[in-house]
């Protein structure tokens, strides 16, 4: 078997790895031993797996390989949040960042390279779209985290508390990699993360939304960032196919699906400085939401990134707009924002994309013309 064709174990779920070590001979027990090498014990060379027999560690390097995306380059912010940027097959790169908080530690994973949905006042967007990643190149995210930080000692003592799919991406349009990496996640043989701990974050895929409460008991988000539908198609485009009345429908039945007793919905709002964050604002999220399923409103100022077009507001008008809401009947937070200095903030992150979209090329013509560049660059010409 040549190395091309060498299988990556690295996504394998344990059904998965029962089955391939069948098809190579041997006994199905084997993948208990595979998945803790790999994930407990972060272990890429199959020399080092030494409860293994001599001639099984040899087929297995003539079949497979454990392999993760490669680091590129890895950042540390000021308040101790890094970023990864991660080099994957096809010549793209991603972003992976960790935020720690005391006793937890939340990972935010990639799912894209790019994203095809193209928020208004999302880098990564800007950026255009590549392709989707691989279950191994989802899970290899979490592999390499828990790598930098060493071995655990017991399942579940490990800084990788929470994983967020929340990274570069719609994660629901990348469904069957991503369903596939977030079992591994909770599996016992892989991360031993609670379901109340793994939270995908979406865009409102209505369709996938609903696939995934019968597939996938995890925590779900869902990025709003606006209180109507004429405001939410300019600034989630995907809100032209599904409204926010489907949308909310969908989460509905998410909510009354899930068994786990943390069964609000998280809601994602970028507050952007005079697009969605005035008063008339709040009383339209109030109307929407109360009296629905139960909520979380996850307020997100602004993390500006070059010619974006919008500003984050001042922090008064953050606070009161926050204060609104909770006196209305709304949970509400405001998310702290973390690793801004390193980019590694909600919406700032890029990655690097061959975009088959040609999206950031026009947003760059466009991003030219409305700087007055072009004009310089046409006087310039005369």
């Amino acid at each position: 078997m040549t190395e091309q064709a060498k299988v990556n174990l690295l996504g394998f779920s344990y059904a998965e790895m029962e089955a391939f070590c069948l098809d190579i001979g041997e006994k199905k027990f084997r993948a208990q031993q595979l998945l803790k090498w790999i994930h407990h014990h972060q272990v890429d060379d199959f020399e080092q797996m030494t409860d293994l027999g001599k001639a099984f560690r040899a087929r297995l390097a003539e079949v497979a390989e454990i392999r993760a995306p490669i680091v590129l380059q890895e950042n540390i912010s000021r308040d101790g949040t890094r970023k990864w940027v991660l080099q994957v097959d096809g010549g793209g790169a991603v972003e992976t960042v960790f935020i720690p908080d005391g006793r937890r530690g939340t990972l935010c994973v990639s799912s894209q390279v790019g994203c095809s949905v193209d928020c208004s006042f999302c880098s990564t967007g800007k950026q255009g779209f590549q392709r989707d990643l691989s279950s191994a190149e989802i899970i290899g995210q979490v592999w390499l985290a828990s790598k930098t930080f060493g071995p655990r000692r017991n399942l579940g003592e490990h800084p990788v508390t929470n994983v967020v799919m929340m990274g570069m991406g719609e994660p629901l349009l990348n469904y069957d990699n991503v369903v596939r990496a977030m079992r591994i996640m909770k599996d016992d043989l892989g991360y031993g993360i609670s379901k109340r701990r793994i939270t995908l974050s979406t865009s409102g895929v209505v369709p996938m939304i609903d696939r995934l409460s019968q597939d996938l008991d995890v925590s779900l988000a869902i990025s709003l960032h606006a209180p109507n539908d004429a405001l939410r198609d300019v600034l989630v485009p995907l809100n032209r196919k599904y409204p926010l009345e489907e949308l909310l429908a969908a989460c509905q039945r998410y909510s009354d699906g899930v068994e786990h007793r943390h069964k609000s919905i998280t809601m994602e709002y970028v507050l952007l400085k005079g697009i969605n964050d005035q008063p008339e604002h709040a009383r339209q999220l109030v109307k929407l939401l109360r009296n629905r399923m139960p909520i979380k409103l996850n307020l997100i100022p602004f993390n500006p990134f070059p010619h974006s077009g919008y500003e984050r507001p001042a922090k008064p008008d953050v606070l009161a707009f926050h204060k609104y809401l909770n006196e209305n009947g709304l949970m509400t937070t405001i998310r702290t924002t973390r690793g801004d200095d390193i980019d590694a903030a909600c919406g700032q992150l890029v990655g690097e994309v061959m975009d088959r979209t040609r999206r950031a090329e026009r947003w760059q013509q466009t991003v030219f013309l409305r700087t007055g560049a072009g004009d310089a660059h046409n006087a310039q010409q005369q």
